[in-house]
């Protein structure tokens, strides 16, 4: 593989691992220098010399403990409960996937496998000792570098914030940490979680598993390509405007946004555009993960009072005579025929299963615009002072929306927040009428191109994607059943495509089966997880695009 100077850990621009102090910490070591730190931490045969399986395609990667790090999260606290293996097995067999792959994706980009390895071992004497354990007992986790991490370096992926180590947890990674899991590192993100390219100027670009030359989507992007490449069994992510959807239909893993509240922040935000969710390689275990991370907290005006176990419950439902809004046109929005093509196809696999299928959507006039006003407006209390501070620090996409930001006006935030209003309420009648409403969640598949892009690209002068983006976060104002029994779904098999098969590698083919429900699913599967984030997805081998589907 030649030299990619978008990704400053790909061959020929390895950084050495510096001692893991925190000044270390600040320094851009990328994934290339993972290894050197698993290697002073793992015992010979799990960090040995990286072999050819480090030379094949990302997805292709594979050692010996590739059972542990392809098990479901269910699975593997199935089997840590049962003490069939331990916390620190299974962090080991995440370690050392995490050395033969990460150079080559850039997904993980903060490491702290000393401190992962001991709190595994602290994982193992709880469980020795009969004490309490939390849902996700002993997995592995890496956490969003947007997310603060005590004690872990959280730059944000912008030089603001290279050197930064907060002093407390967010609360989602409290919350996370209180259910057990354990903490291995951080998993890139575009600079401020702005763009739905993950790449940045502190870490450079992650990288497509299933093709290193796509896009692996973003804003969490690095949390689905370590999914998809066995480092780690859960992620949490965040997302505005598609950023745990997108990234998880390039990556053939499962994104759940869910309601505004639903897991909720400590910023006192009364805005329900940005949430932070679950991400895993099926439905079921995004359910046991939000089973973990939602629920009610003070901090979070906007919080739901439901107790976050209900996910844990059963996901099994019987649909016949369930009604499902399906897809028109979304008021225009130039999908790829070859979008369009799979998702219709797969409306077959709802009416099997004894759903009322009929075309039925709301109306998205206007929402194109008032989408983005809202998005420049809330971003820009937070980013305008840096762009005044030191402008060339700051990409374009937010010099961008900082601009926009100061040339509406409040007569056009007024106008964008009765078009949300309006939507809410078409919203609600719709789901008066419906259970689902099922559409892609993306117009096309995986972008070729990695590194910066124009504002064009980026869809700011497109007002078709906002489209797309505005109906989820205006419906999700509504709130939901919290039933993920549509998950359910991904038990019903639709037919693979030869051509698609041989475009994946032997490594690549087995992945895509991971993201299930129940043994036996095939990787082209329709899913709706339902009624917490509304999301599911339709992958085939070497492609995947994204449904979502919402339930009230």
């Amino acid at each position: 593989m030649s030299h990619d100077p978008h990704i400053p850990n790909s061959p020929g621009c390895c950084p050495t691992m510096a001692p893991m102090n925190r000044r270390a910490f600040g320094q851009t070591f990328g994934a290339g220098a993972v290894g050197a730190t698993l290697r002073t931490v793992l015992p010979p045969t799990a960090a040995g010399r990286p072999s050819q399986a480090a030379e094949r395609s990302p997805r292709e990667a594979k050692g010996a403990d590739d059972e542990l790090t392809y098990l479901s999260a269910l699975e593997l606290v199935a089997r840590i409960r049962s003490k069939q293996v331990s916390a620190r097995d299974v962090m080991a067999a995440h370690l050392a996937q995490i050395e033969r792959v990460n150079r080559k994706v850039n997904a993980i980009v903060t490491l702290v496998a000393e401190r992962a390895m001991a709190d595994a071992a602290r994982a193992d004497e709880l469980l020795a000792r009969g004490g309490p354990l939390g849902p996700l007992h002993g997995l592995p986790i890496a956490h969003k570098d947007l997310v603060d991490t005590a004690g872990i370096r959280t730059t944000r992926g912008s030089p603001f914030y290279r050197d930064n180590v907060p002093t407390l947890d967010a609360l989602i990674v409290t919350r996370i940490r209180g259910g057990g899991a354990v903490t291995l590192g951080k998993t890139n993100t575009p600079e401020l979680g702005a763009g739905s390219q993950t790449f940045n100027s502190v870490f450079g670009a992650t990288r497509n598993p299933y093709d290193p030359s796509k896009t692996c989507g973003g804003s969490s992007g690095g949390a689905a390509v370590a999914l998809a490449c066995g480092m780690v069994p859960i992620a949490d992510g965040s997302d505005t405007g598609g950023s745990l959807r997108n990234p998880a239909a390039f990556c053939n893993v499962v994104g759940f946004r869910p309601s505004p509240g639903r897991v909720p922040g400590g910023s006192g935000s009364w805005s329900p555009l940005s949430v932070s969710g679950p991400m895993a390689r099926s439905v079921a275990d995004v359910a046991l993960f939000l089973s973990a991370i939602a629920g009610p907290d003070p901090r979070s005006p906007l919080s739901i009072p439901d107790d976050g176990a209900r996910f844990r419950a059963p996901l099994g439902r019987d649909f016949r005579g369930a009604r499902v809004a399906w897809w028109r046109g979304l008021g225009g929005i130039p999908f790829e025929p070859e979008i369009r093509r799979i998702v219709n196809a797969n409306r077959s696999v709802f009416e099997d299963l004894g759903c009322i299928v009929e075309e039925e959507e709301p109306d998205f006039a206007g929402v194109d615009e008032a989408f983005p006003t809202l998005r420049y407006a809330s971003n820009h209390p937070a980013y305008a002072a840096l762009v005044r501070q030191r402008p060339e620090w700051v990409k374009d996409t937010i010099k961008f929306e900082i601009a926009e930001a100061e040339r509406i006006t409040g007569a056009d935030i007024g106008r964008a927040l009765e078009r949300q209003a309006r939507m809410h309420e078409q919203s609600r009648q719709l789901f008066e009428r419906y259970d689902y409403f099922v559409l892609p969640r993306h117009a096309s598949r995986a972008l070729r191109r990695i590194g910066a892009v124009s504002h064009a690209n980026c869809g700011h002068r497109n007002g078709h994607l906002h489209r797309l983006d505005a109906l989820v976060l205006v419906r999700d104002v509504h709130g939901e059943s919290g039933h993920l029994g549509a998950g359910w779904l991904h038990r019903e098999r639709a037919t693979r495509r030869g051509s698609d098969r041989r475009k994946a590698p032997r490594r690549l083919e087995r992945a895509p089966a991971r993201a299930r429900v129940r043994a036996g699913d095939t990787p082209r599967q329709a899913a709706s997880p339902g009624g917490c984030g509304r999301d599911g997805v339709i992958a085939e081998e070497g492609k995947c695009e994204h449904v979502s589907a919402w339930q009230h």
